[in-house]
């Protein structure tokens, strides 16, 4: 019997995955941010008896916790160990050229957030680490702030984390971290609290520090070049019919997501003769299943917070004219 907590857990937008993907029979799918295996599950459900998935994720902790969930699927799930944006590499070592589906759901999982230790989160007092993969060698979230010069880290706020305030936050957290102030996430969120005059903080609708983890975070991790290598392949690595699915929380990602989508959904109004000779395309590569992001309905959000800021994105490769 299963024994995590996260083997329960209920995946954002899971309805809305299965329905833009579209899981059938005999089919190959890879789910490229496996986490706790929500997804995963829902897609092999829906293309049983026999449809296969790869799971990736960078984060064991999280690989185990979908062996366990994922267990009555059997021989059906390949687990990998592996970053989303190196998917050509780890279709190529299985020995696929392509597969029918991806998914990915980008960004902060549960089992990262609900631990301490792994130092994401504000709200439980921790390490300030914020890697989803301990064991690859990245440097901490501390590690970076010190490495990192003021303007360095300055920019990576205001490019990541959107953050207003980021010049003064930058100047304190580099300060705070050469006198050694910095020994938990609550010493950074405290430090981060204090620089956001109190008429801001008292309008704002997140916790203060909010868009400084997420920047120090995205920068750990290299999520937003993850992301690119991976818009970048997938195309290729798509069978055609095949659809991907992306689920993103914050506007770099989306914008991202959408504009890659729409480029590849994009054809020359030229006459073929025409377009070639200007180098245009002449016929899309993709056309887009999801013309404008779907979000979670009131019910969703009400049952999992977390739906509130998802947004999901779809598209279907076109079979070569």
């Amino acid at each position: 019997m299963p024994t995590s907590p996260y083997t329960s857990h209920v995946p954002v937008l899971a309805d809305q995955v299965v329905e833009q993907l579209s899981p059938r029979p005999g089919r190959v799918y890879c789910d490229g941010t496996l986490g706790a295996g929500g997804h995963a599950e829902r897609v092999l459900e829906a293309g049983a008896p026999d449809a296969r998935l790869i799971g990736i994720d960078r984060d064991p902790a999280a690989l185990a916790i979908a062996r366990e969930r994922l267990a009555r699927f059997a021989a059906r799930v390949t687990f990998v160990h592996a970053t989303f944006g190196d998917v050509e590499r780890v279709l190529a070592d299985l020995g696929l050229g392509q597969v029918d589906g991806f998914v990915l759901d980008v960004g902060l999982s549960s089992i990262q957030l609900d631990e301490a230790e792994r130092g994401f989160s504000f709200a439980r007092p921790g390490p300030i680490d914020m890697r989803m993969d301990p064991s690859g060698g990245d440097p901490t979230a501390l590690e970076l702030i010190r490495r990192l010069d003021v303007e360095e880290l300055s920019r990576v706020l205001r490019d990541l984390g959107e953050e207003r305030y980021h010049k003064r936050i930058a100047h304190r957290l580099k300060e705070d971290a050469r006198a050694g102030r910095l020994a938990t996430t609550a010493d950074l969120a405290k430090a981060v609290e204090e620089c956001i005059p109190a008429p801001a903080r008292r309008r704002m609708r997140i916790h203060p520090a909010t868009q400084t983890f997420q920047a120090l975070r995205i920068a750990v991790n290299r999520e937003l070049e993850q992301l690119e290598q991976f818009l970048d392949r997938f195309p290729d690595l798509l069978a055609d019919g095949g659809r991907c699915a992306v689920i993103s929380f914050h506007s770099l990602e989306d914008r991202m997501v959408k504009h890659r989508f729409r480029d590849l959904a994009w054809s020359s109004s030229l006459p073929p003769q025409l377009a070639e000779a200007a180098g245009e395309r002449v016929h899309p590569i993709c056309r887009l299943v999801t013309r404008k992001a779907v979000v979670a309905d009131d019910a969703e959000v009400e049952r999992n917070p977390r739906a509130r800021s998802a947004r999901l994105r779809a598209c279907e490769k076109v079979a070569a004219a």
